[in-house]
C-alpha cells in the first residue's frame, strides 16, 4: 500500500526520518520540534519572521515558543492528527533557510562576519 502525503507516520517512522533527514529535530508529545538558539532579540525576531514567511507560503503553520535568545518550532498536521510529509517538508525548508551560511556555499555572497559579535545573530549548530 502506497503512503499518501497526508497519512501520519508512526512514532518509529518519525524518529527514523528525523535521524536520517533532520538530525537537529526531535519528536516529543506528538510534535516534531527544533530549538534555534540566537544571539538575542534581533536574531530571535529574524528566525520568527523567517519561519512565519515559510509557513504562510506553505500554508502549514507551526506553533512557536519565543524567548529572548531562542525560538522553538513545533510542527504537527492537526487535520491528520499526527506527523505527515507536510511537517517534514516544512521542517526541512525552515532548517535550510535559518541555517543558510553563504560563506560556506562558496558563492559571491560572504555572509555576516562570524568573528564580530556586533553582527552575529544566530548560533549555528553545524
Amino acid at each position: 500500500m502506497e503512503r499518501k502525503k497526508q497519512d501520519p507516520y508512526t512514532e518509529s517512522e518519525i524518529k527514523q526520518r528525523l535521524e536520517r533527514d533532520l538530525p537537529q529535530w526531535y519528536f516529543e508529545e506528538g510534535w516534531i520540534r527544533r530549538k534555534y538558539r540566537t544571539e538575542g532579540w534581533k536574531g530571535t525576531l529574524m528566525v520568527v519572521n523567517t519561519v512565519g514567511h515559510l509557513a504562510e507560503a506553505a500554508w502549514h503553520h507551526p506553533d512557536l515558543t519565543v524567548s529572548y535568545a531562542f525560538v522553538i518550532v513545533k510542527l504537527q498536521s492537526h487535520d491528520a492528527k499526527g506527523i505527515t510529509d507536510r511537517d517534514f517538508e516544512l521542517a526541512k525548508k525552515i532548517e535550510e533557510v535559518v541555517h543558510w551560511q553563504p560563506a560556506k556555499a562558496g558563492g559571491a555572497l560572504t555572509g555576516t562576519p562570524a568573528d564580530d559579535q556586533r553582527f552575529r545573530y544566530i548560533k549555528y549548530d553545524y
